[in-house]
């Protein structure tokens, strides 16, 4: 072994990133990722500067404008960015917040009675990974102006450019195409955002404008969360008008609005802080659940609906109820659980919450008893096809445990480490191909699960048919984690879960009804990045050269066209109809190999377009399901977007 140099390690080597360098040179440790996701998110961080002021009363007007020349504004009518000099830096108060981490308004109360949230980073980041960056202050009766560029340098110090009666702020950027894989901003996708962001701020009125296609969105909710509500379940049948309550406690604001729909058998709750969505909710869902649940049990046994001590449990009311919980907390007051914002921590939330909905939802059922009535129905019969569940349930477990195991060894094989975080779940397309994948797969961390023709459609089923259909109670017992709101995903078998179907529309039909069933039941998969869709390629191209074979697999027909000149002349093109058309050794290599297949990762970036699109593709509406393909399916030019995972 060669000696080691001890003193080649020195102060000299010490780097020191000033400014906003550290951000460029590692851009996903601010952002999360420099794909799509990371570029968007450069967008949000001005988006919720906007969004804090109209939050705090100033502004109700936010306009987004996607720029022809790949460049993206935000507009706003609050109070203006401060131009006045900082003291202990020297420099104008907008420069400071769009050049240095970890500064801005939103750490004192006494400017922001609640924001959302403490970032540290925001504007700066966007300024960072931006090719340049401008800035326009309308305060004080002057048009203030700077400009940066090539990552943050400032070209343009501050100036007073003229006068004007305006208030508020407009930035704009261009994102850095040396830093993200792509700078193509999407309309959907920020429409999406900032329709969510409107039905949070009752009254704000958000307007998305892109100059390259001429699209336009415009989005404005006076009530707010019954709106929210609304649209969720435009698709579904509600038993009743949207309920919603505000309040405030303890400097807490509290706005709530909620729904139940007759023929629904899952439970959507998204909760918000300071608009921010906290998707593994927090202290905040705990008290709604915990009020809820007392206010019907209360009512029942008030009125003798239920007889004897059994109570309702909290799943049995909340199914088929679609709920949005938003609270606005102080500063001082905000907690979240983690680094990730994801879960509301602040202790409060959860008694204020608790007595807020049992107060007001203990009102309404008293005063709408018709309502209140079915309500307990309802929650009676979910009862019952609870507890017939649990009683087939632990039938399975005693007398049929035999023939579950017989079914399970008859379908599954399983892999053979019992490293669950490295194991990985194949949920195949028919036995024909789930024989070629047994023999093509890794022994040790892969297993393979056939399934023999197509699941139900989860999303119009109850629960106990579900639990009755083999198919899914094979898939259960395999993930081993449970279902519902049992589910745990830290107790699952499987760092992946991979649906694997042929690539036609039979296998996108499967695909849905497999994803469908994973976002009723095991929703956490999804939020966690565990489940994930094979690629399997489309075709192969390939020739003789020299006595052995040289061949190149194809996606699509762009891919096609690359095999083939890569191939060369006197190449053969096999088009691949199926899984089971492949041998064991292609179907490794192509679709199931780590270091050469292509998985799409199956996500959930918003809560509003995937709850409705879910209802709408899945429901028993077939009027809405084909207006809304004929409006969202382009079939003459579809482009598919997926992740590599290796």
């Amino acid at each position: 072994m060669a000696e080691k140099n001890l003193e080649s390690y020195s102060a000299a080597d010490i780097e020191i990133l000033e400014g906003l360098a550290g951000v460029r040179k590692r851009p996903a440790m601010y952002i999360g990722s420099t794909n799509s996701t990371g570029l968007h998110h450069l967008v949000w961080e001005i988006v919720d500067n906007a969004v804090d002021e109209a939050l705090n009363g100033f502004g109700n007007v936010i306009v987004i404008t996607i720029h022809k020349d790949g460049s993206l504004s935000v507009l706003d009518e609050g109070r203006g960015i401060p131009v006045d000099i900082h003291k202990t830096t020297n420099m104008p108060a907008v420069q400071l917040i769009f050049s240095t981490l970890h500064s801005g308004g939103k750490f004192s109360s006494k400017v922001y009675a609640s924001s959302a949230g403490l970032h540290g980073v925001g504007s700066s980041v966007t300024n960072a990974l931006s090719v340049y960056c401008d800035i326009t202050v309308f305060r004080d009766g002057k048009i203030n102006h700077l400009r940066f560029e090539n990552g943050g340098k400032l070209v343009t110090p501050l100036e007073v450019l003229g006068t004007t009666r305006k208030h508020g702020t407009l930035v704009r950027f261009k994102p850095d195409d040396k830093i993200f894989s792509t700078t193509n901003f999407q309309f959907d996708v920020i429409a999406n955002h900032v329709q969510e962001s409107a039905f949070l701020l009752k009254g704000v009125r958000f307007v998305v404008l892109d100059e390259r296609t001429s699209q336009r969105g415009d989005f404005c909710y006076n009530e707010g969360l019954k709106e929210y509500v609304a649209y969720l379940n435009k698709d579904k049948t509600p038993m009743d008008e949207v309920i919603s309550f505000d309040g405030e406690d303890s400097g807490i604001k509290v706005d709530i609005a909620l729904q139940y729909c007759a023929k629904d058998y899952g439970e959507s709750i998204y909760s918000y802080a300071n608009n921010v969505r906290t998707r593994d909710g927090g202290t905040h869902e705990s008290g709604f659940k915990m009020g809820i649940t007392k206010a019907v049990n209360d009512y029942a046994t008030e009125n003798q609906l239920i007889r004897g001590k059994i109570k309702l449990e909290g799943s049995d009311i909340r199914e088929g109820l679609t709920a949005i919980i938003s609270l606005k907390i102080p500063e001082q007051m905000l907690q979240y659980e983690g680094q990730t914002k994801q879960k509301l921590g602040t202790p409060e939330a959860v008694a204020i919450v608790s007595n807020f909905i049992y107060n007001n939802m203990t009102y309404y059922l008293n005063e709408h008893k018709e309502f209140a009535v079915s309500l307990v129905k309802k929650c009676i019969d979910a009862q019952n096809a609870r507890i017939a569940a649990r009683k087939a349930k632990d039938e399975a477990r005693s007398t049929r445990k035999a023939k579950v195991e017989m079914i399970l060894s008859d379908k599954l094989t399983p892999a053979q480490s019992k490293d669950y975080d490295k194991n990985e779940l194949f949920i195949v397309e028919g036995e024909s191909a789930g024989g070629t994948a047994r023999k093509g797969r890794n022994r040790i961390y892969q297993a393979i699960l056939p399934l023999r023709g197509k699941p139900l459609n989860t999303d119009s089923i109850s629960k106990e048919r579900m639990l009755k259909n083999e198919e899914f109670a094979t898939i259960i017992n395999t993930i081993g984690a449970g279902f519902g709101e049992d589910f745990n995903v830290d107790n699952s078998h499987y760092g992946k879960v991979i649906i694997m179907t042929d690539a036609d529309t039979d296998g996108a039909h499967i695909q849905t009804l497999l994803i469908t069933f994973f976002y009723n039941f095991m929703k956490p998969l999804i939020l966690k990045g565990k489940l994930f869709v094979a690629m399997p390629p489309l075709y192969r191209v390939s020739k003789e050269v020299n006595h052995k074979l040289v061949y190149r697999y194809a996606w699509d027909e762009t891919d096609l066209e690359r095999a083939k000149k890569e191939i060369g002349a006197g190449y053969r093109v096999s088009r691949f109809k199926g899984l089971g058309e492949m041998n064991d050794e292609q179907l490794w290599e192509s679709t199931m190999n780590p270091a050469s297949r292509l998985l799409c990762k199956v996500t959930i970036e918003d809560p509003v377009s995937a709850a409705r699109e879910i209802s709408i593709l899945m429901g028993n509406d077939t009027v809405v399901r084909r207006q809304w393909v004929e409006e969202n399916v382009n079939f003459n030019e579809i482009d598919t977007f997926v992740d590599e995972v290796k």
